[in-house]
Order: structure tokens, then C-alpha cells, then sequence
């Protein structure tokens, strides 16, 4: 059988180990643990085990570490009509609900002693008894846990059963961090831009180039695939349809001060406002505002500011005459290149790698 893993996105030597044990495990009915730290996508290698498996029902999420303790009973087994104050109705639980299908357990370690019992007494006979309920009822459920604790410390510590974690350890799924897999990081950037583009067409695309990816590449995701989504997330807000490079990465996404960035933008703000009336304000003619800002223009820009980043003004400067080159050419690259005294092929390199709209 060939299992499509259309969640899992990656090519890696790691991605690749990761699918084969989806893979081998997702046709049987096996308990399965999925390990992990924390945002390495433990509940998409759940639903990936699921999809994979011969299964018609659906699948049930639960995280055992949102909801409050006196509720977890009834959210996973249900409960009869008057069981408690508020139960004005008889109510199916996640146990239920996932009959034939699978029901994914999320932060199995966060769950108390006590439940763990009424959980261990459940997949062993396969029957599950409503709150308030004598009823048995006889269910045909597959249960994928997920943690990024130590199990094991935890059974040293008395704070989870180790029968219980017998029960469910019959397959471990150890899940690679984003830094074991980070080949797969451009794989999974495009990914998730497409994405984006796909759910919401009117939001400007954004374009990493080869630096760019490198410095998302090398960096260590302390908080691996879901910093990453946030990353670009943040990135769509800070440079909708615009290229982003190594520094951008480095100095902005990853490292995001909010006095910082703003003191940036208002110090740029001013330094391009300025320059439109450096050697203007003291020739005040029409002739020397027609002409090119000359290089004493530009060292003026420090009594405007104390400091400049000057590789990114000079990578705006570069942007904004090859937008107005090929503005003032409707677009025509060739005439373009001749206005900016660069070979076609130069623009063109450019154009790509700043990630301008020619169209």
C-alpha cells in the first residue's frame, strides 16, 4: 500500500525515518506514543497515523493539559442526564465519538493518577461507562498518545502509572526536532507560504531568498515547526510582498524588539524624508533639484541620525531605482537596464533577488 504523507512535509534523512514508522505502525490497531518537544508537530504525526490506517471513523482530539481536572472524566467517557450540576443532557464523550476511528490523547503526562486508572480499565476491555451511567458501553477505538515529558521519570516520581504506560507503549513515535531536519526547512517554507496564498489570495507574497533561507536554516528553533509558522506569519506582517534576506531574517523575525523595529522604521522614515531635500534646500532651484544627489548628499545623512545601517539603505536605494526604471519603462526590463547602465541579465538578477513585481 502506498500512504501518501501530504501533513508531513520534508525529504530529509529524518523526515524520511519519521514516515517509515508512520508507515509501519499506521495499519495495525497498536497503541502508539508520539515523543517530542514541544511545536515538532506531534498531533499532524497523530493524524498522519490515521489517515494512514484503515479507519472510517473520525478522528478525536484531546489535550489532557487544557482542560480541568473535576472535567476530564466527563469529556473522555461522557455523561448521563442530572450526573452533576449542568448535565441537562445526556452527553457522548471523545471515547464515543471516535468509535472505528482514533482518539488522539495530547499531553498524556499532565493527566492525574486517579484518571489514569479509569483510562487503563477502558483500553484493556474496551468499554467505557458514562458519568452517572451503569450502562457498559462497547467501543472499537484506537488511542495515539502525545508528550514531550519523560514518561519514564514520571513513572520514577509516582505520577503516572507504570502499567499504564505499558499499555500504551506498545509503538514510540520520537519525533525529530526542527533543528535534526532542517534540510527540510526551504521544503517546508514553501509549504506553508503556499498555503497561506491558497486560504487567503488578496495577502501579498513574500519571497525568502538564498541567504534568507540559509539564516532560517542555521538557526537553532528552540520552539521548532510552530516558531517557524510563526516566524512567517510575522513576516507577512512586516514585509507583505517584498524579499527578505539574511538581515531582515536575523535582525527583525528572529530577533523581533518592538522599540528596536520601531526606532528603525522612524529613524528610515526620516533619513529618506531628509534626503529628498539634501543640497536642494541650499541650491533652491529648479535645475539642482532636477539633478542626481551627489555623494556629499549622502554623507549628510549624519546630521540627521547618529547611526545608519548603510547595507540596507543602499539595498533601498538600489530597490527603488530599478522600481522607477521599470516604472518609467512600463515595465520593459531592457529599457530598464539601459536607464541604470546595467546589463539586462544584471537586472534581471536583481529584480529577482530583491523579489520586485514585473508584470
Amino acid at each position: 500500500m502506498t500512504i501518501m504523507f501530504s501533513k508531513l512535509v520534508g525529504s530529509s534523512e529524518a523526515a524520511m525515518r519519521l514516515k517509515k514508522l508512520i508507515s509501519l505502525v499506521a495499519p495495525s490497531d497498536s497503541a502508539v506514543i508520539v515523543q517530542g518537544e514541544t511545536g515538532v508537530g506531534k498531533e499532524l504525526v497523530a493524524e498522519s497515523v490515521h489517515d494512514a490506517s484503515r479507519r472510517k471513523g473520525k478522528f478525536v482530539s484531546v489535550n489532557c493539559a487544557a482542560i480541568p481536572r473535576d472535567l476530564m472524566e466527563a469529556e473522555l467517557f461522557g455523561y448521563e442526564k442530572g450526573a452533576f450540576t449542568g448535565a441537562i443532557k445526556t452527553t457522548p464523550g471523545k471515547f464515543e465519538q471516535a468509535n472505528k476511528g482514533t482518539l488522539f490523547l495530547d499531553e498524556i503526562g499532565d493527566m492525574n493518577l486517579d484518571l489514569q486508572s479509569k483510562l487503563l480499565r477502558v483500553l484493556e476491555n474496551s468499554i467505557v461507562t458514562r458519568v452517572g451511567g451503569r450502562a457498559d458501553i462497547q467501543l472499537d477505538v484506537r488511542v495515539v498518545c502525545a508528550t514531550h515529558k519523560d514518561l519514564d521519570e514520571l513513572v520514577r516520581q509516582n505520577k503516572f502509572r507504570e502499567d499504564l504506560l505499558f499499555r500504551l507503549n506498545v509503538f514510540p513515535i520520537q519525533v525529530p526536532t526542527l533543528r535534526e531536519r532542517s534540510d527540510d526547512i526551504p521544503e517546508i517554507v514553501a509549504h506553508f507560504l503556499k498555503q497561506n496564498s491558497s486560504i487567503n489570495a488578496t495577502n501579498a507574497p513574500i519571497n525568502f531568498d538564498g541567504d534568507g533561507l540559509e539564516a532560517l536554516r542555521t538557526y537553532d528553533w528552540p520552539g521548532n515547526i510552530r516558531e517557524l509558522r510563526n516566524i512567517l506569519e510575522r513576516a507577512k506582517v512586516f514585509f507583505p510582498g517584498q524579499n527578505i534576506d539574511r538581515e531582515r531574517v536575523t535582525h527583525t523575525l528572529l530577533k523581533f524588539d518592538q522599540n528596536s523595529f520601531f526606532n528603525n522604521v522612524e529613524e528610515n522614515e526620516t533619513i529618506w524624508g531628509a534626503l529628498d531635500d539634501l543640497g536642494g534646500a541650499e541650491r533652491g532651484n529648479e535645475a539642482d533639484e532636477r539633478s542626481p544627489p551627489t555623494p556629499n548628499d549622502f554623507s549628510r545623512i549624519f546630521e540627521i541620525s547618529n547611526s545608519v545601517d548603510v547595507r540596507r539603505l543602499l539595498r533601498d536605494i538600489e530597490i527603488v531605482l530599478i522600481e522607477k526604471a521599470l516604472e518609467r519603462n512600463a515595465g520593459n526590463a531592457s529599457e530598464a537596464a539601459k536607464d541604470l547602465h546595467l546589463q539586462r541579465t544584471t537586472l534581471i538578477e536583481k529584480i529577482k533577488k530583491y523579489g520586485i513585481q514585473n508584470d
